[in-house]
């Protein structure tokens, strides 16, 4: 397919005849994103403080090396004396790079970072609209695969949650259980409501009524996605809260109340 460089009508950027606040909503993106861009690479680094009890920070997790309960045991020997260690390293480019190429994220930090453009009917600081069929942003497409490894990060933060109820070999239930139980439905909500399986529950057939058990399922992630953006930013503020529970339950300034 050629490439079509579609010039735009220069109107300077940022002119627009909106009378409405349009500017608040790219503003929330720019602040909430960049916020949590800057606290997930922080925590992501430190590389401690990320368990307590049977808790495990979904930062952290697989912890596939790191401590004892690593997957493959403490930090491998390989890893070069002169890079930072954190097992988060390891494992945080996958559900980051889910997030980073999901088709809602793509729209929200395109107008919050890159003003492309800033708002609907408000001009932007370019000249031509090249889409997302050049390099860089043609990468963009990865993201039916990062869906792939996210329905796996899926399960493994399930698993999390179920350890979460286990107190030295019995049941029971504390403020974490709960804080890491709504984290995994909530990037489940997000997850499995994901444009890209959408189409691949759905794709394909010409009439989804002749296959009634794809179309059941076409129709539960329809469902979720109508709400994608709301899973969108509640799973991401819920995921960074359940690093700062557990983190300042570590470190002695929280108390994790059981219930029972």
């Amino acid at each position: 397919m050629p490439e079509i460089d579609v010039p735009l009508e220069r109107v300077g950027f940022g002119s627009t005849s909106r009378s409405d606040f349009w500017w608040v909503a790219p503003l929330v993106v720019f602040l909430g994103l960049g916020a949590f861009v800057v606290y997930a690479t922080w925590a992501g680094l430190q590389g401690d403080y990320y368990r307590f009890g049977p808790y495990l920070s979904p930062f952290y997790s697989p912890e596939l090396f790191g401590s004892a309960h690593a997957w493959f045991g403490p930090k491998p020997g390989w890893w070069p004396a002169w890079l930072i260690w954190s097992p988060a390293i390891l494992i945080l480019w996958a559900p980051g790079g889910f997030r980073v190429t999901c088709y809602y994220y793509r729209g929200a930090y395109y107008k919050a970072f890159w003003a492309d453009p800033p708002s609907c009917t408000v001009g932007e600081p370019r000249k031509y609209y090249r889409g997302e069929h050049s390099f860089p942003l043609i990468w963009q497409n990865i993201h039916r695969y990062f869906l792939y490894l996210g329905i796996f990060f899926i399960g493994d933060l399930a698993y999390d949650a179920w350890n979460g109820f286990w107190f030295n070999g019995h049941f029971g239930v504390g403020v974490g259980s709960l804080v890491l139980l709504v984290n995994v439905i909530l990037l489940s909500g997000y997850t499995f409501g994901c444009h890209s399986l959408r189409h691949l529950v759905g794709g394909v057939l010409d009439r989804l009524s002749r296959s009634p058990a794809r179309k059941k399922v076409y129709d539960c992630v329809s469902c979720l996605n109508a709400r994608h953006m709301t899973w969108a930013w509640c799973s991401l503020f819920w995921v960074a809260f359940s690093d700062v529970y557990i983190r300042l339950c570590a470190m002695g300034v929280w108390h994790d109340w059981r219930i029972f």
